[in-house]
């Protein structure tokens, strides 16, 4: 047997004792803290997720005990979309309206500002867009189409028995409507676009964590662990950003259900809209001299979100039956701001020349 010698250790094998080489216990001795740290920041990060992932579910839950749905349900291919009705049903002065929100939301945004005035005197029907709201998402990422969510409310329209109808959309909303009345122009009989996204921009102009949130797999855990945490801190800057230059609403994040956004799964559905819009409208455009039915773009002038310029005059010039109304000072959010010019444009739509209205 192979002596020992003192402060040395030895190693087995089928051949005898032997003692280690140097190139043989370095590693081992240097890699042992590196594996401790590595093991340290694995189970930290888990516990980060796993813990942002409790709170997650936790809020989810608390959040939609807060803001229920008001509506009802109407099933179409796949799935059910939330509509809420307003107004004097079967006793209608005149043609129903349907109002589409945009990004970011539900149906209440929509509702807060218009739904009440606009029911005075007509059957108002507001739509939670797939994914959003209270709707479900049948298609998953194949409906973050414009087209795609148009045709889904098309389908909820004619199982409700609404023949033809005046169609109002805000924002992103706006190219929902706009695909909308390419589709089945026999069933519109007006067109109101708020502040809309009809052209395509330089840029991506989607914040970073829309980025992250559209990616297939990671998006769903970052959505599932990390956003809810996250958007304590992004929720009240994102809101005054839209609304700029003028304010929210009082308590307006609690009275539209804004966070409801917060949920996991809108905020994936969500982001894959936005992910999916500019490339949908670049396509839409060339198209847009094909809608005939009476068109009013209500827009903003002070409007950072969505510009003006290249968005709704541009669209307004491209429509023949358009009616551009420019409100100088004015965001994002026009049906808050000037809500009286809004529904006045809803009451008087009519075929008229394109023109700018300054007001």
């Amino acid at each position: 047997m192979t002596k020992v010698q003192k402060g040395e250790y030895t190693r087995f094998s089928y051949y005898g004792t032997t003692k280690p080489s140097a190139a043989s216990e370095e590693p081992a001795v240097s890699e042992c803290p590196k594996i401790r740290t590595m093991m340290f920041l694995f189970l930290a990060i888990a516990a980060i997720l796993g813990a942002g992932g409790v709170l997650t579910m936790l809020e989810a839950a608390r959040i939609e005990a807060a803001h229920p749905a008001t509506g009802r349900f109407v099933h179409v291919e796949g799935g059910r979309l939330h509509v809420l009705e307003l107004g004097p049903l079967g006793r209608e002065q005149q043609l129903p309206i349907v109002l589409v929100h945009g990004a970011s939301g539900n149906l209440n945004d929509l509702r807060l500002a218009l739904g009440d005035r606009l029911a005075a005197n007509r059957r108002v029907i507001l739509f939670d867009r797939p994914g959003h709201g209270w709707s479900d998402r049948p298609g998953g990422v194949a409906d973050a189409s414009p087209a795609r969510q148009a045709a889904l409310i098309m389908e909820a329209l004619d199982r409700m028995g609404v023949e033809r109808f005046v169609l109002l959309g805000h924002s992103l909303g706006g190219a929902v409507a706009s695909a909308l009345a390419l589709a089945y122009p026999d069933r519109l009989a007006g067109l109101i676009l708020l502040a809309p996204v009809t052209h395509p921009w330089e840029g991506s102009h989607i914040d970073w964590y829309n980025v992250v949130l559209s990616m297939p797999v990671i998006g769903r855990l970052f959505a599932y662990t990390v956003v809810t945490p996250l958007s304590f801190l992004l929720l009240d800057g994102g809101v005054a950003s839209v609304f700029k230059p003028q304010a929210a609403p009082a308590d307006y994040v609690r009275r539209a259900a804004i966070r409801l956004l917060l949920r996991p799964a809108q905020c994936v559905a969500n982001a894959q809209d936005l992910a999916a819009l500019k490339a949908f409208v670049a396509a839409q455009v060339p198209r847009y001299g094909e809608i005939g039915v009476p068109t009013i773009i209500v827009t903003g002038s002070a409007d950072d979100t969505v510009s003006p310029q290249l968005h709704a005059r541009n669209f307004a010039a491209a429509v023949p039956n358009a009616r551009l109304v420019m409100l100088a000072g004015i965001g994002h959010m026009p049906h808050h701001a000037e809500t009286d010019t809004v529904v006045a444009a809803v009451e008087q739509l009519r075929a008229v020349p394109v023109k700018v209205e300054v007001t």
